[in-house]
């Protein structure tokens, strides 16, 4: 996470997002396989978690999806970029990537853009979604960062707010990934999966034992969220022959 200070030492303000200035967002790192390996198997792997919770939406209604994990370093931001990168080959499907970790969010970073206010600010009403929200290179694809982490995300989070802002992103995407913090230990993934239309647990082979996984899966559920699946990270899928 880049961290941005004054000459005297004090954390600098975040600025407001300037048009286009995501349109050189890199898609271009080796794990984000929609991009850059489109034939192999792992891109058909998101390919085919796309096509099962667009099954799951047969009457096609935008629809929010919270990217969840146990624990940290799943995998679940780059799955989060290469869903919504798979969501966006389909013709006319818009994708906004949310970065709603409000401790050691990753999502600006992984595309090298710089820190702008975002969903702290919008949730707060202080930044209008026009200026947090960046359109990429990627036709369809944008992203929202998280903005000035706040000292309590948990109450942000628990904010009346949270669900207009939710609707009205609906208005503007059909698909809302919500990239979030670990939910074994942090609460805001449960209280933004009791929010959304579903949620996908990120599960990294042969690194989270499975009871911790089991135990996430029912208290996600038992907050009120829908876990529509889980997303195996980690494994080598055979590459398609010719």
């Amino acid at each position: 996470m880049s961290i941005f200070r004054r000459s005297g030492g004090a954390s600098a303000p975040l600025l407001q997002a300037e048009p286009d200035e995501a349109r050189k967002a890199r898609f271009d790192r080796e794990e984000i396989a929609i991009a850059r390996n489109p034939r192999g198997g792992i891109a058909e792997q998101f390919r085919q978690l796309r096509n099962s919770i667009t099954a799951l939406n047969p009457e096609g209604a935008p629809r929010t999806v919270v990217m969840a994990s146990a624990l940290r370093g799943e995998g679940k931001t780059v799955a989060t970029i290469n869903l919504g990168l798979a969501m966006s080959e389909v013709p006319g499907t818009r994708v906004l990537l949310v970065d709603a970790d409000l401790h050691r969010p990753g999502l600006e970073g992984y595309l090298g853009l710089p820190r702008r206010q975002g969903l702290v600010e919008v949730i707060r009403g202080t930044c209008p979604i026009d200026r947090a929200i960046r359109a990429t290179s990627v036709e369809g694809v944008s992203v929202l960062g998280p903005g000035e982490l706040p000292k309590n995300p948990s109450e942000l989070l628990g904010s009346d707010r949270v669900k207009m802002v939710l609707s009205s992103f609906k208005q503007r995407f059909k698909y809302i990934l919500i990239d979030t913090p670990q939910a074994a230990t942090i609460s805001d993934a449960s209280m933004l999966g009791a929010l959304a239309d579903g949620i996908v647990l990120v599960v990294k082979l042969g690194s989270t034992p499975r009871s911790l996984v089991e135990e996430t899966y029912n208290r996600l559920e038992s907050l009120g969220g829908n876990v529509l699946g889980t997303l195996l990270t980690g494994a080598l899928p055979e590459e398609p022959t010719s």
